[in-house]
């Protein structure tokens, strides 16, 4: 199927074309002056598509999302689809890119994954400008008595490299102040996650005031509204503040914006979006980064309390090969029938699924088909989920795109409309710090102690000394694992978790404990796909 004009999916969205800001033919800027017309409608029902944890074998957790999408579009139940944008570090990194997969696809696809609509460049350009700023007035006889060694506000780039973690900067004559510094990617910054947090226009302005930047000498708190910036950043970010509109592969509306990593940032697409589907659409559909202890919890924890959201169903998606791989199968070895390892690999699907019922919601387990499943292992999972009493649906979306994901669409729609969600966060955000650490700590990761460096217990104190001790919690940890180690796959528990080091978002309002070696610049893999894109045309 063609793509259409954004204006035709634009209309089927029921968006005027006054608010509609065209990108060249298939892609567009919705005008969030739309909410003075939509307030008053009902929000509609609202649908997170989450994970187990993910593995080398895929999961297909965006693919599923836009399955869904298409599922519905095919069964005649109007919805909206709401994703986050691609960075190019993971698209030139591992994942190659971020818009689905076969039919069950975003487009423009490539558009989309590279240059889009220049969110991204707006928010690296701001994020680098207040560097600028930072460093020009130490350079300018530093009025602010900011301390060198204690500016926390790093640069930042759309892009995996390593190499930049650590740097110095104002090296030479007349360069500047030399000191130590780094970047982190884009997408990890404080910066994307007030761009998702923000309800509007206005509260990023005042969410951007708030950042804290540096310490002065005397160890008091510099912040972007001391800098005197904020009004050019907002001028950088007038456009990116925007929702994006696009469409899936059969011609239904999705809007993509904002794109926090799940494993250091909070994963989830912007609330402005968020907001506008909501009264777009009686159903709307939107997905939380990795697996759902991370994702899903900062989306039911974070965006969903600050945005006033109310969660009414999950979409826990698995792969028959990645519970193998939890069940102790090498990836080379997944094409083979093995009973008794995905009996061994559901323990970490049920993990997943009892932690969202900690949110009082109602859930399905979607497992996405692939060849080598054969009919005793799909016999298997169907026979674990009646034995626990879960709904359940097998898929094709990649193949078969909305045609392959109708019976999850049915199942989805009876379960939106029969069962009740109750939702409501794990933890009382005014709770100390530690105690919130703890709670998802144990509650989530199954973690036995959590273990704290002094400078992490240092940090803590201070940060609560100076009015946040009723901030959220924006864990980072590996993806890769339930614990904080990314070689250990299936379900442990009791297992140490280990925060070095604990980061402060003022202007986000959580802190982000960092475990492991979890890392807010990642690196390029051995084999980028930046390198295998070599034997493509450009």
């Amino acid at each position: 199927m063609a793509l259409l004009k954004i204006n035709e999916i634009a209309l089927k969205a029921g968006i005027s074309s006054e608010y509609v800001e065209p990108y060249g033919f298939y892609k567009a800027k919705i005008d969030p002056s739309i909410h003075a017309i939509l307030k008053d409608r009902p929000d509609g029902k609202l649908v997170l598509v989450t994970a187990i944890t993910p593995t080398k074998a895929g999961e297909g957790k965006t693919t599923t999302s836009i399955a869904l999408q298409e599922g519905f579009g095919k069964i005649n139940q109007p919805a909206m689809l709401c994703l986050r944008e691609p960075a190019l570090g993971p698209v030139f990194g591992i994942k190659g890119g971020a818009t689905g997969g076969g039919l069950a696809s975003i487009g423009p696809g490539e558009d989309i994954n590279l240059h889009f609509t220049g969110d991204m460049h707006a928010l690296t350009s701001s994020i680098n400008l207040i560097s600028a700023v930072i460093d020009n007035s130490i350079f300018h006889g530093n009025p602010l008595n900011i301390d060198p060694e204690r500016i926390v506000w790093k640069r930042a780039m759309d892009m995996n490299d390593r190499s930049l973690r650590e740097i110095t900067v104002g090296e030479g004559k007349k360069n500047g102040v030399p000191r130590k510094d780094g970047f982190v990617i884009t997408v990890a910054s404080e910066m994307m996650a007030i761009m998702c947090l923000a309800n509007d226009e206005m509260d990023f302005h005042q969410r951007l005031l708030k950042i804290i930047v540096a310490y002065t000498k005397e160890g008091k708190p510099v912040t972007v509204k001391d800098l005197d910036c904020s009004h050019a950043v907002m001028k950088l970010m007038k456009q990116a503040l925007k929702p994006n509109l696009v469409q899936t592969l059969e011609n239904q509306p999705c809007l993509v914006h904002g794109g926090p990593f799940a494993n250091i940032a909070h994963g989830c697409n912007s609330l402005i979006a968020t907001k506008m589907a909501l009264k777009l659409a009686p159903i709307v559909i939107t997905e939380a980064g990795f697996a759902a202890d991370l994702g899903a919890e900062k989306f039911l924890d974070i965006a969903c309390q600050e945005g006033h959201l109310h969660c009414d169903a999950v979409v826990m998606v698995a792969t028959i090969r990645a519970l193998k791989m939890h069940g102790g199968v090498a990836f080379d070895d997944l094409g083979e029938e093995n009973l008794a390892a995905l009996e061994e690999g559901m323990k970490n699907l049920e993990v997943h699924v009892e932690n969202m019922k900690k949110y009082g919601l109602p859930l399905i387990i979607a497992i996405n088909h692939f060849a080598s499943d054969t009919e005793k292992e799909v016999h298997l999972v169907e026979q674990w989920c009646e034995k626990h009493h879960y709904e359940y649906s097998f898929l094709d979306g990649f193949l078969k795109g909305g045609e392959g994901a109708v019976d999850l669409a049915k199942k989805v729609q009876k379960l939106l409309s029969s069962t009740e969600s109750h939702y409501h966060p794990i933890y009382d955000r005014h709770s100390p710090l530690k105690e919130k650490i703890k709670t998802i700590c144990q509650e989530i990761y199954r973690a036995g102690d959590v273990i704290y460096s002094p400078e992490a217990e240092e940090q803590l104190r201070k940060y609560t000394e100076m009015g946040f001790g009723d901030a959220y919690i924006c864990m980072a940890k590996t993806p890769n694992s339930l614990t904080d180690d990314p070689k250990i796959y299936g379900a442990p528990s009791g297992f140490p978790i280990t925060v070095r080091e604990v980061n402060l978002s003022a202007g986000a309002n959580f802190v982000i404990p960092l475990t492991g070696s979890i890392m807010t610049m990642p690196g390029l893999p051995t084999e980028p796909a930046a390198i295998k894109m070599e034997k493509e045309p450009w």
